[in-house]
C-alpha cells in the first residue's frame, strides 16, 4: 500500500479524494514524501502531520505502521483526510485547528510540514477559504516561523522535523531559526519547478519586490530537515 499511496502523492490520481477548497498534493508533497521514506517510520513511530490538506503523507507514514496525528485549519480539509483514511482502512487521527493549540503537551519522533509560504502583497494571512493553504504572509514566513519556534518542543529526543516551503522564503533562514531553537538543522533536498497559477497571478508584485527575475518562471522548493539533540 506504501508504494500505491507514494505515487498518489506524486501524481494525485483518484486514490485520494481531493474535494474543491482542498490542497492537491504537488510538487512539495512529493518532495516531502520523498524526503519521509528515508526518515525509516515504521510501526510505534508516534508522527504528526501540519497541514495536511487531503492526508497524503500523513497516510503514507500512516502505511508503514505509524502512528499518524494530522491537523488542518480547514473543515474540508479535515473531512477530505477522514474519509481517504476510512476509504484506505488505515488508522488515523485527523483534528481540526492550529497546529499549536492541538498539540500542546505532547511530543513526535517526526513532525511534516507542508505550511503555507507563498509570498503575499497582504500582511497576515488569511482565516477563511481554500488560500490558506498556500498565502504565507508578506515574507511567505508567518507560519514557517511559528512552525520554526514550536519544534523543540514538538520532537522528542532524537526526533526530526521536516518542513516543505518556497526558496522565496529564504532557506537560510529556516536553517538559522531552527538552529537558534537549539536544533541542529539543514536542508535536505531541493528541486525546481514550474510557476503554478498564484505565482504567476503575482508576477508583477514578485519582480516590484526584488523576489524573482524579470522573466523568471520556475520555483524554487526545499525540505529542511530539523533533528532534536538526543543528550
Amino acid at each position: 500500500m506504501a508504494s500505491a499511496l507514494m505515487a498518489a502523492v506524486q501524481e494525485a490520481p483518484p486514490a485520494l479524494y481531493v474535494p474543491p477548497g482542498v490542497y492537491r498534493p504537488q510538487a512539495d508533497t512529493g518532495l516531502l514524501a520523498r524526503a519521509l521514506a528515508q526518515e525509516g517510520v515504521g510501526p510505534g513511530t508516534d508522527v504528526m502531520d501540519i497541514g495536511t490538506g487531503s492526508g497524503a503523507l500523513a497516510l503514507l507514514a500512516a502505511s508503514r505502521g505509524a502512528r499518524v496525528t494530522a491537523v488542518d485549519v480547514s473543515w474540508r480539509a479535515v473531512a477530505a483526510a477522514r474519509l481517504n483514511a476510512a476509504r484506505l482502512g488505515l488508522p488515523l487521527h485527523v483534528l481540526h485547528g492550529d497546529f499549536d493549540a492541538v498539540s500542546r503537551g505532547r511530543r513526535f519522533d517526526l513532525v511534516v510540514a507542508n505550511p503555507p509560504y507563498v509570498p503575499s502583497p497582504h500582511a497576515g494571512v488569511p482565516g477563511h477559504g481554500p488560500e490558506r493553504a498556500w498565502e504565507g504572509g508578506e515574507a511567505g514566513r508567518q507560519v514557517v516561523d511559528r512552525i520554526c519556534a514550536r519544534a523543540a518542543a514538538l520532537l522528542r529526543p532524537g526526533g526530526v522535523l521536516l518542513m516543505v516551503h518556497s526558496a522565496l522564503c529564504g532557506s537560510r533562514t529556516t536553517v538559522e531559526h531552527l538552529r537558534r531553537a537549539g536544533l541542529s538543522a539543514e536542508v535536505m533536498t531541493r528541486a525546481v519547478v514550474p510557476w503554478g497559477p498564484v505565482l504567476r497571478s503575482r508576477r508583477a508584485w514578485l519582480e516590484q519586490e526584488g523576489l524573482v527575475g524579470v522573466g523568471e518562471d520556475r520555483e524554487g522548493l526545499v525540505v529542511v530537515r530539523a533533528e532534536h539533540p538526543r543528550g
